[in-house]
């Protein structure tokens, strides 16, 4: 049982503070331990390994980004939905000083590590779950645009071709650390799937 003081939401919110920052590898339980005010052993007692807990601290993220994300695709013209998923995104891979980038493009970049030191499959799984739920939900924006007037093309492909230049800023954003240069490919990408004359 944990111990009455154990705030299992704030304990998310730090550890996930700390992978978004480090990355999984260069995070420590006893990184988090210290800045949630715990023993490290508290953290093994609930969690059972730090994968486990980036695991759920991750899947917290992604619940509270996809809520983020459904309100900005929910109003306004389908180039206003879409200006206002490239902001969401823009802004979350700024945020932080210095800008913390992109959390599922750091923890991608993981993948694949010497044994005992990465993420392993589950946390693919969860990447991978997240970027389907982002390309969905970009999908059915599209085709209720589709449906009002507003897009002619594929919604299924175009949502992918979204999705993807997503993950291509990501690494832009590390590369060049420059917002505006960013805003401006977005606002290329929408003017490539809706035309420069689309709502």
């Amino acid at each position: 049982m944990r111990p009455r003081e154990f705030d299992h939401d704030d304990v998310l919110r730090i550890a996930f503070d700390q992978f978004w920052r480090n990355g999984v590898r260069g995070t420590s339980l006893s990184d988090i331990a210290r800045d949630a005010g715990l023993q490290r052993g508290s953290l093994y007692n609930a969690f059972g390994s730090k994968e486990a807990l980036f695991l759920e601290a991750y899947e917290r993220y992604a619940a509270d980004y996809l809520l983020a994300l459904q309100k900005a695709l929910g109003a306004g013209s389908l180039r206003k939905r879409l200006t206002a998923f490239f902001d969401l995104t823009i802004m979350n891979f700024r945020s932080g000083t210095p800008p913390r980038g992109c959390p599922t493009t750091r923890g991608l970049m993981e993948l694949g590590a010497a044994e005992g030191e990465g993420l392993d499959e589950d946390a693919r799984k969860a990447f991978a779950g997240l970027m389907a739920r982002i390309t969905a939900l970009v999908r059915d924006t599209l085709s209720a645009g589709a449906a009002r007037g507003e897009f002619g093309g594929d919604p299924a492909a175009a949502a992918l071709h979204i999705v993807t230049m997503t993950r291509g800023l990501a690494v832009l954003e590390r590369a060049f650390d420059d917002e505006p240069q960013l805003r401006k490919i977005a606002a290329h990408t929408i003017d490539l799937v809706l035309g420069k004359s689309g709502r």
